[in-house]
């Protein structure tokens, strides 16, 4: 009975330790077209609107979910319009809010399926933080199953799920064309190519592809066009700097191709230092 106490509050110590500090709400604004940037100044949740409803991508920590909301309603629509849920990938700062969002909102939540496990087990089931009650959120129920390459279509909109394994088995890279003023723009969200701390990418018995997925996301990114860059963390894309010069009036800086080379560059370069040295 002790060893059980004590494991509770290491639990509940765990995940106080891990709320704060908490991220800083953002305002929320229109990037191009239908797509609009609701989530926080770290954690990127994007919202997609079309007169059938619409299509909310990432449900962030659940106590972030109070802002998300506030920020889909500022901009004048509805909460309870949100017909689909969709994540970058099962952690718990990007999927941990997506049972209180389907309860509230009766989305209906499609996750790819190498990430399936994790959000029902509620990162239980993760490759690296099985054991590490911090990262654990509410499990939820998946309502479809997706896989490499499946279009999910609304009202019009589609996006395209781009399995880009690696930081999760499931990490799912979103990709989708919208017009702007008349133009055709193709836009990107990188689910994530960080190879976190203490990740073992040699002799994995977790995940023994770790190495050769990381390596298949790359080459993903690389293959994709890209117009609009936007990504699963804010710091990927430059979100302040942009979103002030987006404010006095410069032309779009979300349309940055060059800036999206640079961050797949970066990261590959990121990738395969850390692969050699742990090989060595």
């Amino acid at each position: 009975m002790k060893k059980i106490l004590f494991l509770i509050v290491m639990m509940l110590f765990n995940q106080l330790c891990f709320a704060y500090p908490m991220p800083n709400p953002f305002p929320p604004f229109q990037i191009a077209g239908n797509l609009y940037y609701v989530g926080t100044d770290d954690l990127a949740s994007y919202l997609i609107v079309t007169p059938k409803g619409n299509i909310l991508i990432n449900s962030d920590l659940e106590a972030n979910v109070p802002m998300i909301k506030a920020s889909i309603e500022k901009l004048g629509f509805k909460f309870s319009d949100t017909k689909i849920l969709l994540i970058s990938h099962a952690h718990l700062d990007h999927a941990a809010g997506s049972a209180l969002i389907k309860q509230q909102t009766k989305a209906k939540y499609m996750v790819m399926d190498a990430d399936v496990s994790l959000v029902q087990s509620g990162g239980r089931s993760d490759f690296h933080y099985a054991n590490d009650a911090s990262t654990y959120f509410p499990p939820s129920t998946v309502d479809k199953i997706l896989h490499d390459g499946e279009q999910i279509k609304l009202g019009g909109a589609v996006l395209t799920a781009h399995l880009t394994p690696g930081h999760t088995k499931g990490c799912t890279t979103w990709s989708m064309q919208l017009i702007d003023h008349g133009k055709q723009y193709q836009v990107v969200m990188v689910g994530s190519l960080n190879v976190n701390p203490g990740y073992q990418l040699v002799h994995n018995k977790a995940y023994p592809t770790i190495a050769q997925d990381y390596e298949r996301a790359i080459k993903v990114l690389k293959s994709l066009p890209c117009d609009i860059f936007l990504g699963a963390h804010a710091g990927y894309f430059d979100l302040k700097k942009k979103y002030f010069l987006l404010n006095i009036g410069a032309s779009n800086p979300f349309v940055d191709p060059a800036g999206y080379k640079k961050h797949v560059a970066q990261k590959e370069q990121e990738f395969y230092k850390e692969l050699e040295m742990q090989e060595s």
